[in-house]
């Protein structure tokens, strides 16, 4: 494929010339002879060169040098300029300019440049895919005192080894802040196996955790390795690990305990090294007084345990939340002024996967258009301060409750005003909102 070469230049017999050369010399030329035609084929075209003279009829090439750079970093640029205007073409080079050539100009030279531009301008651009593939898409978890806590408690899980077990609400993103601790802990260079034990049950679990031989089982019609096997040199994350059954539970605290295990139907003992992470959305030591989780497992892998807040207790997280959200759904939409407070009165028991879920329903229904209220059926059923029942007919706790998040509301998720307002401290608003969760 030829390269596109862009020559921006107000004189004919420049352009007639490198016409012939670039012509003659495989390359395709397009012209322009001001700023404002170059600016307009840059963006309908993407060109693998530019050859810009600095003194145009619209302005200098100077000028324009960052902005092509900035926009087009793989493009190689080439100036040209006239004789006395050698220490103008340099400062050109600071800007970002691969080279420059003085009028008149020499074709083998140009040649010459132009070919080391190219090079250099397939070397940025490998460069850049290179960054892009290697940088990490950092999630956000949220600024709020209660959610820096835990992110420090998560940063010094991810600088050690210890089984680490999270505890939060369905949807707080668990399976989010393991991933982060695996991708920022020592375990990074190994696979990520992750299983929800909500999912299957019984012989199926163990199955998938332990793996099996030929006839273990009536369908075990060949041999499959188990996910514990599979995250050995790796973190092997055990979403929901409450509803495992009390058989899985004790094959697995073996594992746990010695990091061996046998595939079902077999007799070989395996060594896996892992990282251990568990979730749940129980309280597992109430679930151990009931009997439905053993204790001895409960003890192991409470090792390093980590609270994440709902997200009801951390308001003041939401509006940076949505904005993020909004930007991983590559939406343009925006939250309309009178949105805010409503997502800050609704008390959100799916958490923030119920607030993405929510946004996204609102962008498809807006269809582009700013966010507004009728876009969040699901939240406008929720009754308001104003809408609820009469304060006689009410229980005070919930006249309080609803109040206190109305003042939420009014100060846009910021829990420091919002005390201020209530005249409380922010410690007492937290354990309020606590109270009434």
């Amino acid at each position: 494929m030829k390269p596109d070469i862009l020559l921006v230049d107000d004189e004919p017999s420049v352009v007639f010339g490198f016409s012939r050369f670039f012509s003659g010399a495989g390359y395709s030329l397009t012209s322009a002879s001001s700023l404002a035609e170059a600016r307009e084929a840059v963006g309908s075209q993407r060109f693998d060169a530019v050859i810009l003279d600095l003194n145009l009829p619209d302005g200098s090439g100077m000028d324009w040098i960052n902005e092509l750079r900035e926009g087009y970093p793989g493009t190689a640029i080439i100036v040209i300029t006239g004789a006395g205007d050698v220490p103008l073409a340099v400062d050109a080079m600071r800007r970002g300019a691969d080279n420059f050539l003085t009028k008149p100009v020499s074709l083998s030279d140009l040649d010459i440049f132009l070919r080391k531009g190219l090079e250099a301008g397939a070397l940025r651009r490998k460069d850049m895919t290179q960054q892009l593939l290697s940088k990490k898409n950092e999630p956000y978890f949220g600024a709020s005192a209660a959610m820096q806590k835990t992110l420090q408690l998560a940063s010094t899980a991810a600088e050690n080894n210890s089984t680490v077990l999270l505890q939060g609400e369905t949807g707080s993103g668990k399976g989010i802040l393991a991933k982060w601790i695996y991708e920022n802990g020592a375990h990074k260079a190994g696979p990520f196996v992750d299983i929800n034990c909500s999912g299957l049950k019984g012989d199926l679990l163990a199955s998938e955790l332990f793996g099996h031989v030929k006839g273990a089982f009536t369908s075990a019609s060949g041999e499959r390795k188990g996910l514990i096997e599979v995250a050995d040199g790796g973190t092997l994350f055990l979403d929901e690990i409450a509803d495992m059954e009390l058989s899985v539970q004790a094959q697995f605290l073996k594992v746990v305990e010695e990091q061996q295990y046998r595939r079902l139907g077999d007799a070989r003992v395996r060594r896996s090294n892992f990282r251990l992470i568990a979730a749940t959305n129980r309280d597992l030591a109430e679930e151990v007084r009931r009997g439905a989780f053993r204790p001895d497992l409960f003890f192991r892998i409470n090792v390093f345990p980590i609270e994440i807040p709902p997200l009801r207790l951390r308001l003041e997280d939401l509006p940076e939340l949505a904005r993020r959200i909004l930007s991983s759904l590559k939406a343009s939409a925006v939250i309309s002024p009178e949105v805010m407070p409503l997502l800050l009165s609704y008390p959100w028991p799916g958490n923030v996967r119920e607030l993405k879920n929510a946004l996204e329903r609102a962008v498809l229904i807006s269809r582009g258009g700013p966010l507004r209220p009728e876009h969040f059926p699901g939240l406008l059923e929720w009754p308001t301060p104003e809408e609820s029942p009469r304060a006689g007919d009410r229980d005070l706790g919930l006249i309080e409750r609803d109040h206190i998040r109305n003042v939420i509301g009014e100060a846009g998720g910021d829990m420091k005003k919002a005390a201020e307002k209530l005249k409380i401290s922010r410690a007492t608003l937290y354990r309020k909102l606590k109270k009434f969760s």
